[in-house]
């Protein structure tokens, strides 16, 4: 279990947070949780974590939004896979969202979950 990919989670509310990393645990990731933008911004540019992809909401609450905390990673790693969750929000993907990226509306199921990952992975690390 070494080698699983680790993904830099962000969710401000418990229960979900619990439930992404069940659903990723399950499917063979590895979740790194932190709750605010902020947070995962730290993690992110702290390096050691290792993440390989980054599964957000997108209402964090009173700091950066999913949005921004996405469009900021990408400055530092332009090709970074980015999932988005959301209930509200998502109409504005298409104006707010990075290129590339997938997003899942909430409710979900641990399958779909797991699939956008593993899709954004799978074409991140392909032809290059």
């Amino acid at each position: 279990m070494g080698n699983a990919v680790r993904v830099l989670v962000v969710e401000d509310e418990a229960l979900i947070c619990s439930f992404v990393e069940d659903a990723l645990s399950g499917s063979g990731f590895e979740a790194c949780s932190v709750h605010t933008g902020e947070a995962a911004l730290s993690t992110f540019r702290d390096g050691r974590e290792g993440c390989r992809a980054l599964l957000t909401d997108v209402n964090l609450g009173d700091g950066i939004s999913g949005w921004e905390l996405a469009r900021q990673i990408r400055e530092i790693t332009p090709d970074f896979p980015v999932v988005y969750m959301t209930s509200a929000s998502a109409p504005d993907w298409k104006s707010q969202g990075v290129d590339g990226s997938l997003l899942i509306e909430k409710p979900f199921a641990p399958a779909q979950l797991a699939a956008a990952v593993s899709q954004l992975l799978d074409t991140g690390t392909g032809s290059g």
